[in-house]
C-alpha cells in the first residue's frame, strides 16, 4: 500500500532554500518516510529561481498578494508561480496528504507575513501562493506545516487524516458503490465520534437516504463533511467518551476484576495520568481474547502504524 504525500522539498533535506540550505525535519524524513512516499516540490526552484536566490515576500492585498523581491518590486514572480500551480496541481490528485514549509511566501499554510508596497508590515495575515492554490484545488486533502508537527496533537491528527483519506482514495479506486460507502462509514464510526459528534450524527442519515441515482453526489458531500470532522484533534473528553463506548462491548465477557481494571485505566486517562495508548492497549488485548467483529474493523483502534507511537503523547 503506497501512500503518496506531497512535501516542500526543503523539509526533507533538499538544499533548495533561498540561502542554499534546507530545513530538514527528522520526524518527517525519518519517521514518516518509513510509511509515506514523498513527492518533493519547491515552487521557487520549479520556476527557475535557483538556490541561493533573492528573497521574496508577499506584497499588497493579503487575499490576492503579489510575490515580489524583498529589495523591490522589480522582481515579481507572481504570474510564474501561478502558472506553475496551474500546471503542477492537476498531477497531484493521487496525493493523500501534503506537508508544507511554514512562513514561506509560496508554501506557508497560514500566518505568512504580508507587506504593504511601501514596505510596512501588515502582519502574519497571508497564505503562500502555492499553498493557497493547493488547498483550493483539493479542499479535502490533509495539509499541515512542518513546524506544527512539533505539537503531539497536530502531529497525530495529520497522520490520522492522511491514513483515513488514503482509505477513501482506495475506495474510489476500487469502484464506488453504496455498499462500499456504507462499509467505509462503519469502519470509521468511532473515529468520527471522537472528533466531531454533530457530524457523526449527521453522516449516518445522509447515507441512509442515498440510492444509486444520488450516490456520486452523496459521496462527495460525505467525504467533505468527513474530512472536516477530522480536522481538529479529538479532546481528552471525547476520547474518554469513545473508550467508555468500547468498554460497553465487553460488559458480558469480562470478569468483575477485569471490568474494574479497564474502568480505572479509562478514568486515569481522563484525569491525564496515563496516555491514550494505555487504555487502548488493554481494549485491544480484550478484543483479541474476545473477538467482536464490529470492533475489530474499527479504524479508531489502529488508525496508523504503531511504530510512530503517536498516541504516547495524547
Amino acid at each position: 500500500m503506497e501512500i503518496k504525500v506531497g512535501v516542500s522539498a526543503c523539509v526533507i533535506g533538499q538544499q533548495v532554500r533561498f540561502d542554499g540550505g534546507h530545513k530538514l525535519s527528522r520526524f518527517i524524513s525519518d519517521e514518516l518516510g518509513r510509511h509515506f512516499r514523498f513527492v518533493p516540490v519547491c515552487p521557487e526552484m520549479a520556476i527557475g529561481m535557483g538556490s541561493p536566490r533573492p528573497t521574496i515576500r508577499l506584497v499588497g492585498d493579503p487575499e490576492h498578494p503579489r510575490v515580489q523581491g524583498t529589495k523591490g518590486p522589480e522582481l515579481d514572480v507572481t504570474e510564474q508561480l501561478k502558472a506553475f500551480a496551474d500546471t503542477a496541481l492537476p498531477g497531484m490528485s493521487e496525493l493523500s496528504g501534503y506537508l508544507l514549509c511554514a512562513k514561506s511566501p509560496t508554501c506557508g499554510m497560514e500566518r505568512v507575513r504580508v507587506y504593504r508596497p511601501d514596505g510596512e508590515g501588515l502582519g502574519k495575515v497571508g497564505v503562500g501562493v502555492f499553498a493557497k492554490a493547493l488547498m483550493a484545488r483539493f479542499p479535502n486533502l490533509p495539509v499541515e506545516e512542518d513546524g506544527r508537527l512539533n505539537d503531539p496533537l497536530l502531529r497525530e491528527n495529520f497522520v490520522l487524516r492522511v491514513m483515513a483519506y488514503h482509505q477513501w482514495q482506495q475506495l474510489r479506486q476500487d469502484g464506488l458503490t453504496l455498499a462500499r460507502l456504507m462499509a467505509f462509514h462503519r469502519r470509521h464510526k468511532f473515529l468520527l465520534l471522537a472528533h466531531n459528534q454533530p457530524v457523526y450524527r449527521e453522516l449516518g442519515p445522509m447515507l441512509a437516504a442515498a440510492d444509486t441515482a444520488t450516490l456520486k453526489e452523496v459521496a462527495e458531500a460525505y467525504i467533505s463533511r468527513f474530512m472536516q470532522a477530522l480536522q481538529s484533534p479529538a479532546s481528552r473528553k471525547d476520547h474518554t467518551n469513545v473508550l467508555m463506548h468500547l468498554q460497553g462491548f465487553f460488559k458480558k465477557m469480562l470478569s468483575g476484576t477485569e471490568k474494574q481494571e479497564l474502568s480505572e485505566l479509562i478514568q486515569q486517562y481522563r484525569q491525564g495520568l496515563v496516555p491514550l495508548v494505555a487504555p487502548l492497549t488493554l481494549i485491544n488485548h480484550h478484543l483479541r481474547l474476545h473477538p467482536v467483529g464490529y470492533l475489530a474493523e474499527q479504524s479508531y483502534l489502529n488508525p496508523y502504524p504503531a511504530d510512530l507511537k503517536l498516541r504516547y503523547g495524547l
